[in-house]
């Protein structure tokens, strides 16, 4: 068994930024960009999606960063980006800054059961009312050790840890944190 793709040759595209290609934003795994010659979809790597949903706008210039590849058993060959800046600024400055918070949310069967699907949707919605999602990263976690207490959830704020808080007092926590930095 050998590599299912062989790396042909790295490429520097400029387009206009069409949009994305997949069901919700941390599943996006293509973007669309129009060139001179048509347009293209391109691969996004999983570490890039989620930030790239809240930086990109269609219509925008961007110039992408990939390699071309060949997949071996279809002979096809597939683009995979590796960094995505807008044109007409600084790659330093169109690189999304490191989130200063970090909620992570227990997704096993316990918690869920017992409202972990619920406090999920709510610290989202809570978070996009007062324009804190792009600020913080929603991590989904494996168990946290604390059935009892299900919904888990914890709030990372720097070196500050929260357990087991409201969406409505995260998004409060969060709002004065920010201001403080």
């Amino acid at each position: 068994m050998g590599n299912k793709y062989f790396t042909l040759s790295e490429l520097n595209l400029e387009g206009q930024f069409l949009g994305f290609v997949g069901a919700q934003p941390k599943k996006y795994k293509y973007l669309q960009l129009a060139v001179a010659d048509g347009t293209m979809e391109i691969k996004l790597p999983k570490e890039l999606r989620r930030s790239l949903s809240l930086l990109l706008v269609p219509g925008e210039q961007i110039r992408v960063f990939a390699h071309s590849q060949l997949e071996s058993h279809t002979g096809e060959i597939k683009i995979k980006a590796y960094q995505i800046t807008p044109i007409g600024t600084c790659p330093i400055q169109s690189l999304p800054l490191p989130p200063k918070a970090k909620i992570m949310v227990c997704q096993k069967s316990g918690c869920l059961k017992r409202g972990g699907k619920g406090l999920l949707s709510e610290l989202e919605k809570t978070l996009c009312d007062r324009g804190l999602l792009d600020k913080v990263t929603i991590e989904h976690t494996s168990c946290q050790k604390c059935c009892s207490s299900a919904p888990n959830c914890v709030l990372h704020l720097g070196k500050k840890k929260y357990k087991n808080i409201h969406p409505e007092a995260i998004a409060s926590l969060l709002e004065s944190h920010l201001t403080e930095n």
